[in-house]
């Protein structure tokens, strides 16, 4: 074999080795692709640790007044398995000293309890109450968990545009069987991977609210955090916006942090 031959030869099969994950992808049905970009999406947001966020809550109703709550948020991140997360209200005096605790779970039920000072007790939320409002928000329970992989199956139903950013539209269907969507369609942007725009259908399998994330800011050179978070509800004109005006990481919570038994003292 001459050395042109050879050449000819090396040539056709790195052409066909660059082409091979193209043609995969190709092959690959939708609810598999969904899974991949579910996978990446998770994969890109891990080892971050832990942190805290001071957030402002702003509740509007139908016309346009609004209410504000300032609270603090702690997260902590549980290898293989979800996130913890600590929520206290500071102000204003009416929801004052609440705290909402959340630990996430990949496979089982979360957990979630709530003290609420007037009562002078914690209560546990139960699973079948998980599709109830927030402290009075647009946000469910079930939203304050974080997002796993295994909750969820996927689907790419295409590939959009959301505001100038080339999307994968993913649609994931929860599969608690107590979750008050029957499912939900993502944009995730192409390039890091970060959810753009949410639409949350209802038991009715009618669209129920949009959640529409803005101004993301990189943290660690690697992890995308959004700035301002907005859940917008369609059948009943009311909305909740979410504004973190500080974020750090690796601040140092631990296990202890986030005890059920001391919820009603945390500061």
């Amino acid at each position: 074999m001459t050395d042109f031959q050879i050449s000819i030869r090396q040539t056709f099969l790195l052409i066909f080795l660059l082409f091979l994950p193209l043609s995969y992808s190709y092959g690959q049905t939708a609810a598999e692709k969904g899974l991949a970009i579910a996978k990446e999406r998770k994969a890109r947001d891990l080892g971050w640790g832990d942190s805290t966020a001071n957030v402002s809550m702003i509740l509007r109703n139908g016309q346009g007044q609004e209410v504000e709550r300032k609270m603090r948020m702690k997260s902590l991140e549980i290898a293989d398995d979800g996130d913890k997360g600590l929520t206290i209200f500071d102000q204003p005096l009416d929801v004052k000293g609440t705290a909402f605790l959340s630990f996430s779970h990949a496979i089982e039920p979360d957990e979630q309890w709530i003290f609420l000072p007037k009562r002078k007790r914690v209560t546990r939320i139960r699973s079948k109450n998980k599709s109830g409002p927030f402290m009075g928000s647009e946000f469910a329970y079930e939203d304050m968990s974080s997002f796993e992989v295994e909750k969820y199956s996927f689907k790419l139903l295409r590939e959009d545009s959301f505001n100038g950013q080339d999307t994968f539209v993913v649609e994931q269907i929860p599969l608690d069987k107590y979750s008050g969507y029957t499912k939900q369609v993502v944009w995730v942007d192409k390039e890091h991977y970060r959810v753009l725009k949410v639409e949350s259908y209802d038991r009715k399998k009618s669209l129920l609210k949009e959640l529409v994330m803005h101004d993301y800011k990189l943290y660690l050179g690697k992890y995308w955090r959004p700035m301002r978070m907005e859940m917008f509800n369609e059948q009943n004109g009311k909305s909740t916006e979410l504004v973190t005006h500080s974020l750090e990481f690796g601040v140092g919570l631990n296990d202890s942090d986030f005890d059920e038994a001391r919820l009603k003292n945390v500061r």
